[in-house]
């Protein structure tokens, strides 16, 4: 916006450098470039202010395919004056002579021009294709056709206006449609993860099993070793056994043996002894015996004789002699 002081009967005006100016007085182009700074009198004068810069253009507008589907178009148009002489003819970019604003909008009636054009070219490349071929084409061929149509337009060159780009951000179809055309998608996208989890579970049931089969093989495992143990234990015990009664057999036959050696002894000195007394004489016998039975008594209180004793006795000694 061009910056306007007011002075007694004249006034100066200072603009930037990214807008042309063209100064009238009394019908006549006085001045006519950009970022002009100059003195004028308000009287009989106007000045004309065109915007030289790059601008961006939103739109957005509901059109419908070959199948009669309401599809919207979003984007954004970059426009610039190209011959702001040109513009000024066709639209009037006059400012107030106080403030340095425009006095009309000027910059609507452009906005409205392109929007109309840019729709145009959207709805003819719409009107020749389904929806669907709509959607899988994407954003680059309706931008093509819009940025086509606006470059070429003969319109444009006309105003003095370019078309530097055109950006077409999304081109979705109405609601109920967008929710229709994404059940299949959703469905089979729904199918693919109830397989996976059909899978999963599959894999986890099979894993289970394999697990269940191998804690099955080491309990028979843990089995077939306890029952191999058990025999080996018994046939251990048994070998135990087995020697535990061979050993006490040997040693048994040994004390047996020993016990016999023992007796065999002891009836061997018994015979000897036997044969030694058996040719004694009588008497001598006696006196042995009592002899004997005296060792093994402590004390004697009484002691009878009795005349078979000595009947016996006598008679022994007797028979000696005579021999």
């Amino acid at each position: 916006m061009a910056e306007i002081k007011a002075y007694p009967f004249v006034r100066q005006l200072r603009s930037e450098a990214s807008v042309h100016i063209q100064s009238f007085s009394r019908g006549r182009r006085r001045r006519s470039g950009r970022g002009l700074a100059f003195w004028f009198a308000p009287d009989g004068a106007s000045i004309v202010e065109i915007p030289m810069d790059d601008r961006d253009l939103p739109f957005l507008f509901n059109s419908r395919s070959r199948d009669f589907q309401a599809v919207s178009v979003q984007g954004i148009v970059v426009w610039r004056v190209a011959d702001p002489e040109s513009l000024a003819e066709r639209i009037d970019f006059t400012i107030d002579l106080r403030h340095g604003q425009h006095l009309g909008q000027p910059l609507d009636q452009i906005a409205t021009l392109l929007t109309g054009l840019a729709q145009q070219q959207a709805a003819q490349y719409l009107l020749d294709r389904d929806v669907g071929a709509i959607l899988a084409a994407g954003v680059e061929p309706v931008q093509a056709q819009i940025e086509g149509g606006l470059t070429a337009s003969p319109r444009l060159g006309e105003m003095g206006l370019e078309v530097v780009a055109v950006r077409v951000a999304d081109i979705s179809p109405a609601a109920e449609l967008q929710k229709a055309l994404r059940t299949p998608t959703f469905e089979r996208l729904q199918q693919q993860a109830d397989e996976a989890t059909f899978q999963r579970r599959a894999l986890a049931v099979e894993k289970e099993r394999a697990i269940s089969e191998n804690e099955l093989a080491t309990q028979i495992e843990l089995a077939r070793r306890q029952e191999e143990l058990i025999a080996q234990e018994g046939s251990n015990a048994r070998d135990r056994a087995q020697a535990d009664a061979a050993a006490k057999h040997i040693a048994s036959e040994g004390e047996a043996r020993t016990i016999r050696t023992i007796q065999q002894a002891r009836a061997d000195m018994e015979r000897a002894r036997v044969a030694i007394y058996a040719d004694l004489p009588a008497h001598v016998m006696l006196g042995l015996a009592a002899r004997e039975f005296a060792g093994k008594l402590e004390k004697i209180e009484h002691l009878n004789v009795t005349p078979d004793m000595l009947t016996a006795l006598i008679g022994d000694a007797l028979a000696k002699r005579a021999s």
